[in-house]
């Protein structure tokens, strides 16, 4: 009783109690409930995600099933003749369901299959949800693969339903490979990837140049109706229009008399653009009655300055800052003491 051997279908299943085995016309085989499968995929899909687990159930199905018909194919010497009887004997008593191909072009080597109760479909059920069955449509296409030795796809027409009795699903020669969509959704995850880190520096970068715009040009308001607006580093179109905006917008703000604009930053690099800048900030600060002094002058920068075409001549020029402060304390009719 240790040893049992029955026909189903013209399949032959063997089990051996005592060493263990289980065969399915002669090869070992194990079974699992539909449940356990379940279990399986959903796993899968925990770990790699929906879309990733989609591509390793297609590759896992399809390359099965290519060992099945490379096996089956030298067992029973199946051709175009006899697939269709094979077919359909075959799977039935494996527990896959009805699989039947119902159409077959022999010249174009296409074949239509109904597929019917298999068990991910039964499997999709457990979960109650209209999943689409996707390893065992792409089995056929690996069986058909592995018989006749040349590359099968598949394309589902109908998935089985509670209005469709089976699953309606064309194979047909391809140069579509598992590799390759291995290989596209390996350039595609790269490519989510990439974008998801540029998308990230992009956010970086613009919360840096929101935090250099704040540090770069403050707005210092040292005394009372006395501001002080250093210039630092170079100035592009964007940083000079923030300049301008803020000093503009902040001078009303402390009712300031004097507007300070410390150079000690630009040293000898200040261009032709940086001149016109002061100039222009100089001369809408006076259009606000807040008189302009210029400090932190080098004297080499008061070479460069002399020799500018703009009108900063005409602004009052001082060497530092603190001089700065006590000419326009004085010219307020105030001291420090």
């Amino acid at each position: 009783m240790s040893k049992k051997s029955i026909i189903v279908g013209g399949v032959e299943l063997k089990w051996d109690l005592e060493t263990g085995e289980a065969l399915f016309e002669g090869r070992d085989v194990v079974l699992f409930w539909t449940s356990a499968m379940e279990t399986f995929f959903d796993t899968i899909k925990d770990i790699s995600g929906i879309e990733a687990t989609q591509l390793v159930l297609e590759t896992t199905g399809f390359r099965q099933g290519v060992i099945v018909g490379e096996g089956f194919k030298d067992m029973k010497h199946i051709d175009t003749s006899n697939v269709v009887e094979w077919i359909s004997n075959t799977y039935a008593p494996a527990g896959w369901g009805k699989v039947e191909i119902v159409e077959m072009d022999v010249e174009k080597n296409t074949f239509t299959m109904h597929i019917q109760n298999d068990w991910e479909y039964k499997m999709n059920l457990l979960k109650n949800n209209n999943a689409e069955g996707i390893f065992v449509p792409s089995h056929y296409a690996g069986v058909l693969t592995g018989l006749f030795g040349s590359n099968f796809w598949y394309k589902t027409i109908q998935y089985q339903n509670e209005d469709t009795p089976y699953s309606i699903v064309e194979y047909f020669p391809s140069e579509v490979t598992v590799q390759q969509n291995i290989h596209e959704l390996s350039r595609k995850q790269e490519a989510d990837q990439i974008r998801k880190l540029e998308a990230l520096v992009d956010d970086h970068t613009k919360a840096l140049q929101s935090l250099v715009k704040e540090l770069s040009s403050p707005i210092i308001p040292v005394l009372e109706g006395i501001i002080v607006v250093p210039m630092i580093g170079s100035y592009d179109e964007q940083r000079t229009e923030d300049l301008i905006f803020k000093t503009l917008t902040e001078l009303p703000k402390h009712k300031a008399h004097y507007l300070l604009i410390d150079l000690t930053g630009l040293n000898q690099h200040i261009t032709e653009h940086t001149a016109s800048l002061i100039d222009k900030l100089g001369a809408s600060a006076r259009l606000l009655g807040t008189e302009v002094i210029l400090v932190g002058i080098s004297p080499e920068l008061a070479i460069i300055i002399a020799q500018s075409q703009n009108s900063l001549k005409t602004f009052e020029s001082l060497q530092s800052l603190q001089h700065g402060i006590y000419y326009a304390l004085g010219r307020s009719g105030r001291k420090i003491i």
